[in-house]
Order: structure tokens, then C-alpha cells, then sequence
């Protein structure tokens, strides 16, 4: 079963699932839902270079996942929260779909007369 989002296109969900795959751009994430920060500011907590951030900070604004505006000579990034609470559903309704099918397991489990008893 293939769970589709009502909300996100399928370029969309593999944009968000593209950028997410990393770590650093989920810290990011994290980083920038909490307050916004310069790509500068960013850059401090990891050990990589400028560029190297800013690349991220690239990918995470292709899937809408952050915004990125300009201050003067600094970048501010800034998450999108509905572009996050879409993904967020999408995510809930993957959730729903495991939860059915290891509830039908279990049933499936607990109708099945344990190895050796005579049915």
C-alpha cells in the first residue's frame, strides 16, 4: 500500500525524505524550529566548513523544510512550520498504516493455537 499525502506532491514527499536523510540538516531543522539563526551561527556547531552548511541550509529550502532571508551581510534561516506540520502528517498517516497491520497481526497471532495443541 502506497500512503498518499493530500497535502504534499510525491516531488514534495522526496524532496522532504531526500533532506531529512542527513543528520546535519535534521539538527538544523531542530536548531532553526527553536528560534531562527544566521547560517553563520550554524556554521559554529559543526565541523564543517561555511560552504558546507550553506549547502544544507540549500537543500532543507528546496523541500520547503526552512527559509532562508538576508540581514544586512548575514543569511537568517527560519523553519517553515507548515511545510513541517504537512510532513508531520504525512508521517502520522505512515504511523496509522504500521499500526493497522501489526494490530492485524497480533489478531492473527492470538487466533493462532499454539505448536502442539490439538485444534
Amino acid at each position: 500500500m502506497v500512503v498518499r499525502s493530500t497535502e504534499l506532491s510525491d516531488a514534495e514527499i522526496d524532496a522532504v525524505f531526500h533532506s531529512l536523510a542527513d543528520r546535519t540538516r535534521r539538527d538544523i531543522v531542530a536548531q532553526v524550529v527553536q528560534r531562527e539563526q544566521s547560517v553563520s551561527d550554524l556554521a559554529e556547531r559543526y565541523a564543517m566548513s561555511f560552504t558546507a552548511v550553506q549547502k544544507h541550509v540549500t537543500v532543507l529550502e528546496r523541500a520547503s523544510l526552512v527559509h532562508k532571508r538576508r540581514d544586512g551581510r548575514r543569511q537568517i534561516v527560519s523553519a517553515d512550520r507548515e511545510q513541517l506540520q504537512r510532513a508531520q502528517a504525512l508521517l502520522d498517516e505512515y504511523e496509522r498504516l504500521w499500526r493497522q497491520r501489526t494490530d492485524q497481526i497480533a489478531s492473527i497471532l492470538a487466533e493462532t493455537p499454539p505448536e502442539g495443541a490439538t485444534p
